[in-house]
């Protein structure tokens, strides 16, 4: 038993949390140990690389010195192996050089912490408030959190979406798209409080973010010019199909730019349309009424299901009937392309659930953040969420989409000799 009756005071202005300290220790511990472990696999993978004298070509060679991490918990301390190729001079082109994936070479802050920071500003913490409120996270020691340091963040994050913005599209090919304008609580400098976005599917089945900006949700010209702006950049390809809400604005601009682009209404946007129309008491009759269209296994029973719902609430609710009816050729599109394809292609979810979580993390502030910093920090924390994203299912289906295949009810239509012929030259 210590004899040690001494007991340390905790200084003005700090705090002692041994929990945190416990963690600390241990993402210390298994930091290391996955900096190992990767460092081991890839001297592994070389091992057959022999120098001319016979020796082992790629071998550990100590340690970069220590340096420290900024994370979620605090500042994590970590020593980066060293890998040393002794075929070659430092300077060779063909030197074999380790470039870790766990810890990214002059990294200084996780991840997590990256996505932090935008958080805090569309919050409202200003920029000389930022020290305070990290240290209350991360811990009193937390280094450069600075009014300076967040002030030169800030621009380079406004740095990064205007090098994003005017990036080079001639390359890239969408087959579908999703828009929709999303109102966020972070005030802009004008009216403008909407945030018309486009995220697309690659050939691949990766969903992507394509463009977004400030404007109005209604607005055709909003839309038309981010449209426009896009086709600029090299995105002259227009997607299969569309997937938006009700906004006329967006509807009229893209006939405007892409008119062999299809329309395909989202679902739960109309449903939430319908609903309101209808008493509460029968929203949930009329919901199941509704999935039984758009989760009808062909075009034709959706048809017979449409027709029963109108039927049905036409006499004593006209205007709920009448919303379903004058959209009924572009909630059905989604028949015609494949049927793995259709859990995408029926909502704007991909835009939804991506922003519900910005959304959310912004609120009104006093002062108003100019248009460029709030689509700065927006960017980053849609740039983040972005690696999170379902790839669409079925991906093999879309190198048909882009040939020409038809598809009917989800199933692929068995093309005529001239028809294959067709696809062939194209």
């Amino acid at each position: 038993m210590s004899q040690n009756n001494v007991t340390k005071l905790v200084q003005p202005g700090t705090f002692s949390d041994l929990l945190t300290d416990i963690l600390r220790d241990g993402a210390r511990t298994l930091l290391a140990q996955a900096v190992e472990a990767e460092v081991a696999a890839f001297t592994a993978k070389h091992a057959d690389l022999k120098t001319q004298d016979g020796h082992q070509r790629i071998v550990r060679h100590g340690h970069l010195p220590e340096r420290e991490i900024m994370t979620g918990i605090g500042p994590v301390a970590v020593r980066q192996p060293r890998v040393r190729d002794r075929a070659t001079d430092g300077d060779d082109a063909s030197r074999i050089r380790f470039t870790p994936a766990i810890l990214p070479p002059y990294a200084r802050r996780s991840r997590s912490l990256n996505v932090l920071l935008p958080i805090l500003y569309l919050k409202g913490i200003s920029t000389g408030d930022f020290a305070e409120a990290l240290s209350a996270l991360l811990g009193q020691d937390a280094p450069g959190l600075s009014a300076s340091t967040i002030a030169r963040l800030k621009q380079d994050w406004s740095d990064e979406h205007t090098r994003w913005q005017a990036r080079d599209l001639s390359a890239r090919n969408y087959v579908y798209v999703w828009a929709d304008g999303i109102h966020l609580q972070a005030r802009l400098e004008d009216e403008k409080q909407c945030i018309l976005v486009i995220i697309g599917a690659t050939p691949e089945g990766r969903k992507e973010l394509i463009g977004f900006t400030d404007g109005a949700r209604e607005s055709a010209h909003d839309w038309r010019e981010l449209l426009l702006d896009l086709k600029r950049r090299g995105l002259s390809i227009a997607p299969k199909i569309a997937v938006a809400d009700g906004a006329l604005g967006f509807w009229k601009a893209l006939g405007e730019v892409w008119p062999r682009c299809q329309e395909q209404r989202c679902w739960v946007h109309k449903t939430a349309n319908i609903l309101n129309k209808l008493p509460r008491k029968l929203g949930p009759k009329a919901k199941r009424s509704l999935q039984e269209i758009w989760m009808a296994e062909t075009k034709t029973d959706a048809e017979a299901a449409f027709d029963a719902f109108i039927e049905t609430y036409t006499l004593k609710y006209e205007k709920a009937a009448a919303c379903l009816a004058k959209d009924r050729v572009s909630l059905l599109v989604f028949y015609d392309f494949p049927a793995e394809h259709w859990i995408h292609l029926r909502t704007t979810n991909p835009i939804e659930s991506t922003f519900a979580t910005v959304r959310h993390r912004t609120v009104r502030t006093k002062g108003c953040l100019s248009n460029k910093t709030a689509l700065a920090m927006v960017f980053k924390l849609v740039e983040g969420a972005q690696n999170t994203w379902r790839r669409l299912n079925g991906p093999q289906q879309l190198p048909k989409i882009i040939q020409g295949v038809k598809f009917a009810d989800g199933l692929e239509v068995v093309a005529t000799d001239d028809l294959q012929a067709k696809i062939a030259a194209a």
